[in-house]
């Protein structure tokens, strides 16, 4: 195993990751008054962290202690399943990471004061030597983790022929929805498809359901063919729920009324379980969120943040229920701070956020002994339009790591049958 980075308070929350070398480490957020991390392209779109080899990208957050405190970052390096990789940091970073955060500036005209800030990578001191999977780590001044996030460099030599098709399973032909493909390696020579590839397909930016699939079904020529059913079958899900509330002054169809107190209220009208509702279109942006707002010119700094105020109501139907709000907004985490709390006068489950204006995507999730049902409230449809992800990786066998050779984005409108 490669030698632990001399972190203190960094090493002590890996070691268990660490030590054993099969077990996979997962996001994490540690705190609750930095809110809002996510990632933003070169043109500044949010985006999910897939950056093309050589290109830039910026990690962003709020801090709500609203004061100029120091913050640094790590970056590790990971195989394709997110198992803790051989190599040393000069064979994946030139330069040096735990670095501060120096890019940060205080918010403007908002009722919640915080201080916004952003990391731009590659920069003068960090660059990326090799492509695949990396984990940033955020730091405070006395070495505690904040927050970590996965990331990916990926490299243009392979490409990617892929369709949505309903499940050929009877049972499932209107519930499930698989991914079919093809790839063809262009700038990289495979000796053994078996062995050397790993696919690993993503619905809606979500690691936690991703699928892995280790050799073509059969080859012709150079292409590589992918045809398989179960091995690459998703629930359809349902669309997400959304709201925006870019303009705090206002309702709208998801918002039923807003009140000023020290901070603004934002009620959101009462969801309905649609398990045994039938499917209705209606677009979403696949569970993320956008920050955005209409009282200024920078959302960066002038968004404000506002109490968003949820309510399920009563599922009938559950038994013992854990019930959570889940979307791009919490990192798909489960932890208290998105559990739902019952509420009987009302018969209504509940749960009130501090989030930043914008325009965010949510569901409702059941969370049992068995596991996480993620579509039980919500139904789940073959003809949902879900994103798909499609990630290449290619073992190389010299340098000992998986490189992340080639991506295709994809959407399941207009699903084939």
């Amino acid at each position: 195993m490669k030698a632990l980075k001399t972190y203190p308070a960094l090493f002590l929350s890996l070691f268990s990751s660490l030590l054993v070398h099969t077990q996979v480490l997962n996001e994490i957020t540690n705190v609750n008054f930095l809110k809002s991390i996510s990632f933003k392209s070169e043109t500044g779109k949010h985006q999910f962290p897939l950056i093309a080899k050589g290109e830039t990208f910026t990690l962003q957050f709020d801090d709500l202690l609203a004061e100029d405190n120091d913050y640094y970052y790590v970056i590790e390096y990971f195989d394709h399943d997110w198992k803790p990789s051989n190599l040393y940091e000069n064979e994946y970073l030139s330069g040096l990471d735990y670095q501060r955060i120096s890019n940060h500036k205080s918010s403007y005209g908002t009722l919640q004061r915080y201080t916004h800030y952003e990391l731009t990578l590659p920069n003068e001191n960090t660059q990326f030597l090799i492509s695949g999977n990396y984990m940033i780590s955020v730091l405070d001044a006395n070495d505690e983790l904040m927050f970590r996030r996965k990331f990916l460099i990926y490299e243009r030599l392979a490409t990617i022929e892929a369709g949505v098709f309903r499940s050929r399973e009877l049972e499932q032909f209107s519930t499930h929805q698989t991914v079919q493909f093809s790839v063809n390696p262009i700038g990289v020579n495979v000796r053994n498809p078996n062995k050397d590839l790993k696919i690993i397909l993503l619905q809606n930016e979500q690691w936690d359901t991703a699928k892995k699939l280790s050799k073509p079904q059969y080859v012709i020529g150079k292409e590589l063919h992918f045809r398989y059913d179960l091995p690459a079958q998703f629930e359809g899900g349902n669309e997400f729920f959304n709201f925006d509330t870019k303009d705090n002054r206002v309702t709208n169809p998801s918002i039923s009324y807003v009140e000023q107190e020290e901070l603004y209220q934002t009620y959101l009208f009462t969801d309905p379980e649609r398990a045994n509702y039938p499917y209705t279109f209606n677009p979403d942006i696949n569970g993320d969120f956008v920050i955005n707002t209409v009282m200024g010119e920078d959302p960066d700094t002038e968004a404000d943040y506002t109490q968003v105020h949820f309510s399920l109501a009563k599922q009938y139907s559950l038994r013992d229920e854990e019930i959570f709000l889940y979307g791009k907004f919490s990192n798909y985490e489960l932890n208290e701070n998105y559990k739902l709390i019952y509420n009987p006068s009302y018969e209504v489950y509940e749960r009130t956020l501090l989030l930043k204006q914008g325009f965010y995507n949510y569901k409702y999730v059941w969370k049992t002994e068995e596991g996480l049902e993620k579509n039980k409230i919500s139904g789940t449809h073959a003809i949902t339009e879900n994103q798909y992800l499609i990630l290449l990786y290619l073992w190389d066998i010299g340098n000992q790591y998986d490189a992340l050779i080639g991506v295709k984005t994809l959407s399941s409108f207009g699903i084939k049958n």
